[in-house]
This record gives C-alpha cells, structure tokens and sequence, in this order.
C-alpha cells in the first residue's frame, strides 16, 4: 500500500514512515521542508497523488485559541485534496479525553479536528493516545524555577512515542474504523509523583510541590486523560528513563 505521512519528520510521523516501509509498504513523509503546507494547501495534491491512505501528523504551532483556525483550515484543505486524489482511508492522532476538558483551547481544537474527519467524506480512523513520555520535561518547565517544580496531582497514563507511532501505523495498514482507537500507557501516575521520579532519574534535586493551579493540566477534572479500558502499550516509563 502507499501512505502519504503529512507532518512525516516529526517525533511521531518519522517514526510511523519506518514502522510501514519496514512492512513492505510505500510510506513517503510530507511537510514544510517538503513543499507541502496544510495551510495554504500548497503541494498537498502531488502529495496524495496515488496514495491509498493519508496519515495527518500535523500539528497547530500553538496551543492557544489560534489552534482552531489551524485545525480547521488544515483538515480541510486535506480533506478535499484527499477526496480530489481518491484516498480510501484518512488517519489522524488525538488525545484520550479531549473531548472532556473544554477548558483548554487546544484540547477545543483537536477535538474540532476529529469532527471535521468524522463528518468528511473519506473513511476514516482516529487514534486517540494518552500523554507522551517525551512531554514530561516540558510539561514540568513550565511551572518550575531553580528550587521547585509546581505541578498538580492530574492522573496521567504516559505512553512512549515509539509505541504511539506503532500503533498509528498499524491502524493506518488496516479497514477504516469509522470509529476511535484508544492506547494508554501501562501504568498510571499522578503528574507530581511523575515529576519526583523523573528529578529522582536526572539528579535533579529541585523538589516537586503539589499545586493544584499549576500549568496547563490543572484544567483537567478528574481521571478523564486516562484509559485503563485501552490497548495498553509495553514500554514502562521508568524503562523508558533508564
């Protein structure tokens, strides 16, 4: 089969590019360093010309109420040049929950994306996953100084990238699921014990404050960024950090 990865150099589409060439499959990575823009929809035609599935890895350059606009425009310029090109499956990465938390704006905004798909005109597949190992260092900078790092007590279920971008692939290889498909980590944390373990690691010896107002996460009610009912991905965060 042949994929069009959009947004196929970042940390998850790169990955995603190899898991389906290693395969057998044709997957060719797409981006702003390619040529292809989602946003003026310059290039994205060549880029699905032939393609039997579109991966869309593109992400909004900010987290802020801007976010909307760039889903919203990107999907569908995306859409409309898969519809042009034929596609029979178009494939996206979500998040656990985000239709649970209106009070982010970009949590709004990618669940705005997966509307958009669900009511578009190519089959499709969304892959929501819980939060990425990768972001708990940014995650802890933005409330942290020299002494303390201040985060809230939000149940998170990190999950490794590497196992979020098998999981992609092997979704985007199969039938359209016209439907969702979840993938958690294996464990669940509260993200302060996380931050404790991740300083532990580093040798960091800043210490972790419980602040219940603290960053972007402190928005979010209850346990709704996690899925213990999901398919559970193998890598172990304190694996993963060794």
């Amino acid at each position: 089969m042949k994929f069009a990865v959009i947004g196929g150099t970042g940390l998850i589409g790169s990955q995603v590019v190899k898991n389906l060439n290693a395969a057998g499959h044709e997957a060719v990575p797409h981006s702003q360093s390619t040529g292809v823009d989602v946003i003026t929809g310059q290039g994205l035609d060549e880029a699905v010309a032939g393609a039997d599935v579109v991966v869309n890895l593109t992400n909004s350059p900010t987290f802020d109420d801007a976010s909307p606009a760039f889903f919203r425009t990107s999907m569908g310029n995306l859409l409309a040049a898969a519809q042009r090109g034929g596609v029979g499956h178009f494939v996206i990465l979500s998040i656990v929950g985000v239709d649970q938390v209106p009070e982010l704006d970009y949590y709004r905004a990618k669940a705005l994306q997966e509307e958009i798909l669900a009511a578009g005109p190519v089959p499709y597949s969304i892959v929501r996953a819980t939060q990425f190992m990768e972001f708990i260092d940014a995650a802890m900078s933005w409330t942290s100084d020299d002494e303390t790092v201040r985060l809230p007590a939000t149940p998170i279920q990190p999950i490794a990238a590497k196992d979020v971008a098998a999981a992609v692939a092997e979704v985007a290889a199969g039938a359209p699921l016209r439907g969702i498909h979840n993938i958690g980590g294996p464990e669940v944390f509260s993200l302060d014990e996380l931050g404790r373990i991740t300083l532990t690691h580093q040798g960091d010896e800043r210490t972790v404050v419980t602040d219940p107002t603290a960053g972007m996460f402190a928005a979010v009610k209850g346990d709704v960024l996690t899925d213990k009912g999901a398919h559970l991905a193998p890598t172990r965060y304190t694996d993963w950090l060794s």
